[in-house]
Order: structure tokens, then sequence, then C-alpha cells
């Protein structure tokens, strides 16, 4: 008997427009054969089902139903694929929590701290083999942080807002001069602000997820990108960057990296798919955590797509098995 899923997209931040590209890509691939598919907007203003005829249906928030042509939808699972607030700070999670509604994410605690991201560097700090870049958490933006920060860091520095996506409000910043405009730039998506020490190496990404199996890791990507940092830019253009996959690991660093992700997971108590950026040190090769995505881009130009072609498998029965894990 067919499941019937709700494909749950939009959001109330600037990272919406990525939300709707990667829910085209999710609907495309969920099998018919196994799920009846209704995708769900949710904007600050309304949560909706549109019909073919371009119609919306309110969803009722009591229960989260569909009142459609007489019947009455419920969902034996949602797919969350939007991407901020409120599908990756684990608002939505608590809801459906609450509603008794399996979903394919995070929980809403993992959700709520791997938002901020001075707070899960704190929590992986204690994985074995793992690093991370010196930085400071700021709170306030004014003269006195940007003294605390040239005093404390040394340049460059990349300023980004703690609770963001897609790179939004982020910078590089190379003196001291230039850190009052990234601040701004920064505070003006959040009320924290993260600035970290630049690491010289390679950047690379990788998909982690839940699978029938337990933790499984698909092959990492590895980013090269003619801009000064993987910006949003870089990551929704393309021909702004290359992305190499499986990226280039030799044996040694491939095993480090793959149990090093797996504790990563682990420890922040993960579900479904997540994404581990990560920097590989110039000189020593040692593993820097950047950050996680729980709830990565599934757009066409979107990395876990990729990583998991890389891995052999289609799309379709990956997000197949993503929607089994979560409803045996």
């Amino acid at each position: 008997m067919k499941k019937t899923i709700a494909l749950v997209t939009g959001g109330f931040t600037g990272e919406s427009v990525i939300s709707l590209k990667s829910a085209e890509v999710i609907g495309k691939n969920l099998d018919p054969d196994k799920f009846n598919v209704y995708k769900i907007i949710i904007t600050k203003e309304s949560w909706y089902y549109q019909d073919e005829e371009l119609k919306n249906h309110e969803i009722d928030r009591n229960d989260f139903s569909l009142a459609l042509n007489g019947d009455h939808v419920k969902f034996d699972c949602v797919f969350i694929g939007l991407h901020g607030s409120p599908g990756e700070d684990g608002k939505l999670q608590g809801y459906f929590d609450m509603l008794s509604i399996p979903y394919t994410t995070c929980d809403a605690l993992t959700s709520a701290i791997t938002m901020n991201k001075g707070y899960t560097k704190a929590i992986v700090d204690e994985v074995e083999d793992l690093f991370t870049a010196r930085s400071r958490q700021l709170f306030v933006n004014g003269e006195e942080s940007i003294q605390k920060v040239s005093a404390d860091l040394s340049f460059p520095l990349f300023v980004k807002p703690n609770n963001g996506g897609s790179s939004i409000g982020m910078s590089k910043v190379k003196s001291s001069g230039e850190l009052p405009e990234a601040l701004n730039k920064a505070f003006a998506e959040d009320s924290q602000v993260l600035v970290e020490e630049f690491i010289k190496g390679r950047e690379f990404t990788i998909g982690v997820y839940k699978g029938k199996e337990g933790i499984k890791v698909l092959p990492a990507t590895e980013i090269i990108t003619s801009k000064e940092f993987f910006d949003f830019e870089a990551k929704y253009t393309t021909g702004v960057s290359e992305e190499i996959t499986p990226g280039r690991m030799n044996s040694e660093e491939l095993n480090r990296v793959e149990e090093v992700v797996k504790n990563v997971y682990s420890v922040l108590n993960c579900k479904g798919v997540v994404r581990i950026d990560y920097i590989l040190e110039e000189e020593s090769a040692k593993f820097y955590f950047i950050e996680i995505n729980t709830v990565p881009g599934q757009s066409e130009n979107s990395i876990i797509p990729q990583q998991v072609r890389a891995a052999g498998r289609t799309i379709k029965d990956f997000y197949t098995e993503l929607i089994e894990v979560v409803l045996d």
C-alpha cells in the first residue's frame, strides 16, 4: 500500500528560493509506485498545497492535514526539503514531534543546535582527529567587537552569521579595516556572528546518512572555486566552482575522514542525510571541521545528488531508503 508523503518546502528566509529548487528535484525522484506525494509550501503567511489547477488548499495546522476534494488527507511521513527557518532550525521538527508524524531529518534538538555554528563546534571538539579553527562568537556589533577580534585572532578571517546558511552574509576579510563592513553584513542576517581564522588547505564536503544498514558515508566532493571562498554565487551558479566527486584523497585520508564524519554524525545524534564541510590543512592534512548542514540542498546543482550518483545509486532509491528508514 502506498504511503502518503508531505514534501515540505518554502520557508521564512532567503534560502526559500533554494528550498523550492530542492523540492523540484525531490518531487521528481520520489517513487510514484510507493508514495503519494503532496508538495506543501510554507511561508510566513500561509501553509498550502497547490493543485494542478493552481488552486491553493490550506493545511490544517491543528493536525497537519489537508482537506482536498472531499477527502481528509493525513500524512504517513514528512520529507523536509526546507532550508533555513523553520525547516532546519528545529521548529518544524518540534511541531511534527508533538503530532507524532515522522520526518526525514534530524530531530528538533539536533536541528536547533547544529543551526548554531559556534555551539556545534564546541560539541564536536571532542571527536578524535577533528580540529576546529580558532574563532570568536560575537553577540554585539561595534568597535569593541572589532578590537577583540583583531587582538585575539590572526588574519585572514571568515565572518559569517552564526545561524545562517548558503553562505548568505558571509565575508572573507584580510585586515581589521575590512571588519566593520563584514560585521555589518553578517549582523544584518543574524543577531550572532562567528569569526574564524582562515585555514589554508583543500576544501571538501561530504554526505552522511542513516540507512537500513546503519551510518553510511557518501563519496566526498572537493571544492575548487574561482571566488575568494565557496559563497552563495559559487554554490549555486554553474561554472563558478569546480566540484570533483569523488574528491582527491589518498587512502589514509579517506579512511580517516570517513571515521571522523561518522563520529560527528553520532555525537550530534543526527538522522536522515546531512552534509559536513571540512578542510584538509595544506601542511598537515589535519581534518578541520567547518560546519554541518542538516537539510542539504537537493537542487540540480547541489552536491548530495552528485555524491549519490558517484556511489552508484539512483536518487530515487536513495530517497526511498531515507523514507523507509523513518517508517520502519
